[in-house]
């Protein structure tokens, strides 16, 4: 049997930062993940994702300038964008580990399951630790309708060799939206079928409808109130069937892609042997991000059931508090700052604060600022029809509670939205600002 002071399960963002930093003070630290280190994140997510997008963002940009400057809209190879894609994810995983290694931290390349409170089965090995961190972030939601595991998954997704001609996303999230954009501006014909009346249920309601018109502009077929029941396999495609009222629809696509959500991956840890409360949300945990019934246990970024919002740069927040309390004892709460989100669409969709509908729930005295923009100049120079914004302004303080954008760059201008909100800065105070110009940062005090 192996003994640790602090042994880890799973080596993604918030794994890798409480193993660093628990190693940097001395203490014994194992890691163990059954998939490459990384992460979702830099592996199979935002990063890869990240790297596609960019060539689908020039084609966009040529096809809107075109007869303005611009004659010939470049075509997409899908096997140079896959390739250059994979130079970044390649490197990750050796980067880690060779970085655990000359911090003294022992690594390990299985799935890990509890015998008892404190006890892991890892592989072959048996672990013990005085604290064990779950870290392990979230997976595919499990299709338990008829044919669902012949779905793929998003890391499939980003390893395509060849796009098929024709994609079909299970889900409206943004996951499904995403790719969706990737695909059809790469030539594959594109549906998405979602259960519910609206798509992306997390983002502004009015500020959806825009990306749903451009989504639908660009040619992807959008299926709301459908649920899918079934998918079978013949002549070489797939035959997704979805429900709707009632009646039956046939979809007919060469592949399908479960882009339905991502809970916790948690559920195959036998955390009852531990003793270890836990909800289809996560670990439960308390302020410390300690778990609330075993006080040997710590939960941290997507298998955490918190408050925080399953994002990378909070699994790295979370990182930080955990170790810390590991270390000096439970002295650090976990208290979180604004988190913006973005959709990777193009146009990009972005949020940070609170919703409109929160806030009157929440009882604030509110001003409400939304409108569409596209004859501002920004939009005009970038030739975008999808240009919009909603502040939602707090009238006592004169604050703002809550931003969500859609437009170009609108991934970088709601970051200065969320230090407004953080730092409490008054309208006045951001209408004083001089911000350089023509940017997209500079359209901010007239979104006040």
């Amino acid at each position: 049997m192996k003994k640790y002071d602090v042994f880890i399960i799973g080596s993604g963002m918030s794994g890798m930062t409480i193993a660093n930093k628990c190693a940097s003070k001395g203490l014994s630290v194992g890691i163990t993940d059954e998939l490459p280190y990384g992460g979702t994140c830099a592996l199979r997510g935002c990063d890869p994702k990240k790297v596609i997008i960019g060539a689908t963002e020039v084609r966009d940009f040529a096809k809107r300038l075109k007869g303005k400057g611009i004659d010939t809209i470049p075509n997409i190879n899908w096997k140079d964008i896959m390739a250059f894609k994979q130079t970044f994810v390649d490197e990750m995983p050796r980067k880690i580990e060779k970085g655990y290694k000359k911090n003294g931290i022992d690594t390990f390349h299985s799935s890990a399951t509890f015998i008892n409170e404190n006890t892991l089965s890892v592989g072959n090995e048996t672990i013990q630790a005085d604290k064990v961190v779950i870290a392990s972030g979230s997976k595919p939601k499990v299709l338990d309708f008829e044919g669902g595991q012949l779905a793929k998954t998003s890391t499939d997704f980003l390893n395509l060799k060849e796009l098929p001609q024709s994609l079909l996303f299970i889900g409206g999230g943004y996951i499904a939206f995403e790719f969706a954009h990737i695909a059809a501006r790469s030539g594959a014909e594109v549906t998405i079928v979602h259960r519910g009346k609206r798509p992306l249920e997390n983002f502004d309601k009015d500020i959806v409808k825009h990306l749903v018109d451009a989504t639908r502009n660009l040619g992807v077929k959008l299926v709301l109130e459908t649920e899918v029941s079934k998918i079978e396999c013949k002549d070489g495609n797939y035959i997704t069937t979805g429900i709707s009222n009632g009646k039956e629809t046939n979809f007919k696509s060469a592949e399908v892609f479960n882009s339905a959500g991502r809970p916790p991956a948690i559920f195959d840890l036998e955390l009852k042997k531990a003793g270890i409360s836990f909800s289809k949300k996560g670990i439960e945990v308390n302020e410390y991000l300690q778990s609330t019934s075993n006080a040997n246990i710590y939960a941290a970024g997507d298998a955490a059931d918190s408050r925080g919002l399953p994002l990378t740069p909070v699994a790295v927040l979370e990182g930080h508090v955990v170790a810390s309390n590991i270390i000096k004892g439970n002295k650090k709460k976990v208290s979180y700052p604004p988190m913006p989100s973005v959709v990777f669409t193009l146009p990009t969709m972005a949020t940070v604060g609170l919703l409109e509908d929160d806030a009157k729930e929440k009882g604030y005295d509110i001003n409400v600022n939304f409108e569409k923009v596209d004859n501002w100049f920004n939009a005009r120079r970038l030739n975008v029809d999808e240009y919009a914004y909603k502040t939602i302004i707090d009238k006592n303080n004169n604050t703002i509670l809550g931003a969500h954008l859609i437009g170009p760059h609108c991934e970088e201008t709601i970051n200065l939205f969320a230090m407004a909100i953080k730092t409490k800065m008054t309208i006045s105070d951001l209408r004083t600002m001089i911000f350089s110009y023509p940017t997209m940062a500079s359209d901010l005090t007239y979104m006040l």
